[in-house]
């Protein structure tokens, strides 16, 4: 049996899809079109594959955790997860992964897949995988190719050329093509000779280097340079910061795939979608009698053709068609349907604005739980607080705050300075402004609190950590 090594990409942010997606939690870590988040079913999805390994997962070093407790409720342990210090688009993550499996296996194959993708019919995607194989066996670099049945003008397309002679179901890429107007899009759909690029791939690690250091030898010695310099922490793998920072910036298919003459393209039907906006979402939802696709407490009259997603409090819609209306705890959208694309420029004028709403959801993700900002005012602020069974926070000190700790359920083992406290379910402790402290969850049941800080400054970046298992800085 030929073994394939799947290299997930999880870089992306998902910022057409705000305000469920943002910066510390973007769209591949979401539940959008299953009770698992797209990353889940990305990685799920191949199961059944006995010829699959391990995946290899590289993604941005701030959602390492997530990742990671992603996979175990899986149950899926990944060959590695490698941390990128900062985004340098498709082609040096392809080559960093490419020279982490050709060193242990100079003939391996790699299927590389985004992880924020939805696939709808599994088993002609394993037979297109198959298909794509036996391509890249034969020294082809392949993509797969989505058969188009609308005239996109979102998506990428492949000119198919002719059908390859030592691999069936494949054909040599006559040309990769930009996105189109509607109009040239329809000639496309109507050739037949051109499919959506998927952005999916399979090749030889090593017949991809080498044509990585015929075309862009310098994102290859950057990446070389990453991963020579790499360090472990934890369970992850930390590419080196100058080396990779120093890496041009391309995409795969601008480094390598419009120039390779290896470029194979398979056609395959397999009910694609890169859900690349909200109505991408709308499309592929399931929908009642009046087309509305609705997520959460909505109330709809007289309403047609709408996407709702109410995250926090009830939502209605009255006498409205053709809209998206999404609602989170600090932020709603009401974005006319067919305009959802512009979603981008919402987020860059909070960018300029200097505002939070695009980098993090009042729910904020940590390795040890999640904390969630309830009220603030002037020089206070509210937080419930949720550690799980055995986990525990840095020991740390604020310079401009103090902390009063009530614990509504599980166990608390507070140190306060020299004192250690054990505090259950209705108890209560003080933590002065200054004073070293450290939270943890001795128990077998979540802990549930109530952190009220009080001072001069709140700002998140007000700690000074003197220990953390997690290893953060």
């Amino acid at each position: 049996m030929t073994f394939i090594h799947p290299v997930i990409l999880s870089g992306g942010s998902g910022t057409r899809l705000w305000p469920l997606s943002r910066a510390a939690l973007p769209k591949q870590l979401l539940p959008l079109t299953s009770e698992r988040s797209l990353l889940q079913d990305t990685v799920s999805r191949l199961n059944d594959m006995p010829e699959m390994t391990a995946p290899l997962m590289v993604c941005n070093v701030e959602h390492r955790f997530m990742i990671a407790e992603q996979m175990r409720q899986i149950g899926t342990v990944p060959r590695a997860i490698v941390l990128e210090p900062v985004g340098r688009n498709t082609a040096p993550a392809i080559a960093v992964a490419a020279l982490m499996l050709s060193r242990d296996d100079p003939d391996a194959l790699m299927l590389v897949l985004p992880a924020d993708h939805l696939i709808g019919d599994i088993a002609a995607f394993h037979a297109a995988i198959r298909t794509a194989a036996q391509a890249a066996k034969n020294g082809h670099l392949a993509t797969f190719g989505i058969i188009a049945a609308t005239p996109e003008t979102g998506y990428g397309y492949i000119r198919k050329g002719a059908q390859l002679a030592d691999s069936d179901g494949a054909y040599a890429v006559s040309a990769f093509v930009e996105k189109p107007d509607l109009a040239t899009a329809q000639q496309y759909v109507d050739s037949g000779d051109y499919f959506w690029n998927s952005g999916m791939f399979l090749f030889g690690a090593r017949n991809f280097l080498d044509e990585l250091q015929a075309l862009r030898p310098d994102i290859l010695e950057a990446s070389r340079a990453a991963l020579d310099a790499a360090r472990p922490d934890l369970d992850f793998v930390r590419l080196d910061p100058a080396a990779f920072e120093a890496c041009p910036s391309d995409s795969v298919d601008y480094a390598v795939m419009e120039h390779t003459r290896r470029a194979a393209v398979v056609p395959t039907d397999i009910a694609w979608n890169d859900i690349g906006a909200w109505s991408a979402l709308w499309e592929v939802a399931d929908k009642d009698a009046r087309g509305n696709a609705i997520r959460g407490d909505v109330m709809l009259e007289n309403a047609r053709n709408n996407l709702v997603r109410a995250e926090t409090r009830m939502v209605a819609l009255l006498g409205v068609s053709d809209l998206v209306v999404v609602e989170t705890a600090d932020a709603v959208l009401v974005a006319d349907r067919n305009q959802v694309q512009d979603v981008k420029k919402l987020v860059d004028r909070l960018k300029a604005e200097n505002r939070c709403e695009h980098l993090i959801h009042k729910q904020v993700y940590r390795p040890w739980g999640w904390y969630e900002g309830i009220d603030e005012g002037e020089r206070f602020q509210v937080k419930r607080i949720m550690v799980k069974p055995g986990e525990k926070l840095s020991l740390q000190m604020h310079h401009h705050r103090a902390e009063h700790w009530i614990v509504v359920s599980g166990t608390a083992s507070v140190t306060c300075g020299d004192e250690v406290l054990l505090l259950t379910e209705n108890q209560s402790t003080y933590i002065p402004l200054g004073t070293t402290h450290r939270l943890e969850n001795p128990g077998k049941v979540e802990l549930h609190m109530i952190e009220v800080q009080s001072g001069t400054y709140l700002g998140e970046d007000d700690i000074v950590r003197f220990e953390d298992v997690y290893k953060r800085d």
